[in-house]
């Protein structure tokens, strides 16, 4: 087991090494001078993404296709991630991961346009979609499409489930002493009760969890960087010279170069707002929506909120602590200790963070499989996926996962790479759509929306 294991995290580690972030910023980069900077939308995106009146064809408003999205990409990444990518490239890793973020914001518009571009309505009366759609009916590539959602259905078992709940029954055990059998039979019926409904459940839960616990943790980190506020503009300073200039060893620090500064935290940016990944389009596609264009708006909010904001503030407790000089080189240590210097407030923001972070993560992630599960077996597979998706969070709770983390790693990497192709190959496509429904619309004598 252990030479498995040596041999997973060697393969994790080749995938999510510079091949593979150079091609992910590439795109992102590629992809906002191709839509002339999208990100100048942003205001526009928030405020669609608000509205939750119906507008078109789909199963759940612009606002519960964000939240979804949101709830499956804002987990442990943004807490204990933020973590490990300060540990191995020190303060400077907190700007790259934020830059990502910027960036990931084109990439993220692109892949929800075509994704609600190229959908289809399913026997059932549903909405599918996402790049094996794309891959299928954009580019006459459906084996690449069944390559993609192959490697969705399994990545969502990994790092959308098991470890999640892994994560909730260790935290629950090591802060309030409760046995993860516990924990993992009420969280097994929490999943069972939300996802059985399908899609429309979920989109209600996460409408609701998911405002709520980012609202919440975000002003939790405000009040810790307000405690220590006389520290806050040198961690901002330090952040920005170590960016370029890479961290010298430091207390229990063993120092960081800028190459290191920018590969850990552009890896956890990349790996955290999952732009570029191929899984968010899949929720995209059943929002009700008349324009590709006004659904990828939206969806393009999430990447703002994600890691702009979220990985950002967790980025600057984390610095601001000083616990990143101590030596721990551990990320959920590091995370820790970081917030524990702050007594029970800070273990309250943790805590509290992680639990409804990784719960949303679970429910969020089960509908992106069981929609790479209908691509490959059909509709069929639908309860029997479900059921399994239930029995593998009580496993998951009571298992030790460090050989499911590097597979659902690799298996991520794999989603990608098809789902950048159709970007790249398809963005014509996306830049005449924003064309026709968004620069023209802006231009004199329009209201500056996108057509409808």
């Amino acid at each position: 087991m252990e030479s498995i294991e040596k041999l997973l995290d060697a393969a994790s580690g080749f995938m999510w090494g510079w091949p593979l972030i150079v091609l992910l910023l590439g795109t992102h980069v590629y992809l906002t001078i191709r839509l002339r900077f999208i990100q100048r939308y942003l205001p526009q995106a928030i405020r669609l993404s608000l509205m939750r009146t119906s507008e078109g064809d789909g199963d759940i408003s612009h606002f519960g296709a964000l939240t979804t999205a949101l709830a499956a990409t804002i987990g442990t990444g943004n807490i204990v991630g933020v973590a490990t990518a300060i540990a191995a490239g020190g303060p400077g890793a907190v700007f790259w991961m934020w830059l990502t973020g910027v960036f990931g914001i084109a990439t993220k518009y692109s892949e929800a346009l075509l994704a609600v571009k190229y959908r289809v309505t399913c026997a059932n009366g549903q909405m599918a979609g996402g790049p094996m759609y794309v891959l299928e009916r954009g580019m006459n590539l459906k084996w690449l499409g069944v390559l993609f959602a192959f490697f969705t259905a399994i990545a969502a078992f990994g790092i959308g489930n098991m470890v999640q709940a892994n994560s909730i029954a260790e935290l629950v055990r090591d802060t309030f002493h409760i046995s993860p059998w516990i924990t993992g039979a009420l969280m097994t019926l929490l999943t069972a009760v939300v996802i059985l409904g399908g899609i429309r459940s979920i989109a209600r839960v996460c409408q609701a969890l998911v405002p709520f616990m980012a609202i919440v943790y975000v002003a939790g980190c405000l009040v810790l960087l307000i405690m220590n506020a006389s520290t806050l503009p040198q961690t901002v300073t330090l952040i920005l010279t170590s960016a370029f200039t890479g961290q010298a060893a430091l207390g229990g620090f063993l120092g960081a170069t800028m190459k290191e500064a920018i590969r850990y935290g552009a890896a956890r940016g990349l790996f955290s707002n999952e732009s570029g990944l191929g899984s968010a389009p899949i929720v995209a596609a059943a929002a009700q929506t008349n324009t590709p264009v006004r659904q990828a708006l939206v969806s393009s909010s999430g990447t703002f909120w994600d890691t702009v904001v979220v990985c950002a503030m967790t980025g600057l407790v984390l610095v601001n602590s000083g616990e990143w000089q101590s030596g721990v080189h551990d990320g959920a240590a590091l995370t820790k200790a970081a917030f524990g210097d702050f007594g029970v407030l800070g273990g309250v923001v943790l805590t509290g963070g992680l639990l409804t972070f990784v719960f949303s993560t679970i429910l969020g992630w089960s509908y992106y499989g069981e929609k790479a599960a209908e691509y490959l077996l059909g509709s069929r597979a639908i309860i029997p996926y479900r059921v399994l998706w239930v029995a593998f969070v009580m496993i998951g709770s009571v298992t030790t996962l460090r050989v499911v983390w590097s597979f659902a790693d690799i298996a991520n990497a794999c989603m990608a790479i098809p789902n950048l192709i159709s970007l790249i190959f398809l963005s014509g496509l996306i830049v005449a759509e924003t064309r026709a429904s968004l620069w023209q619309s802006a231009e004199p004598g329009h209201s500056g929306a996108p057509r409808r």
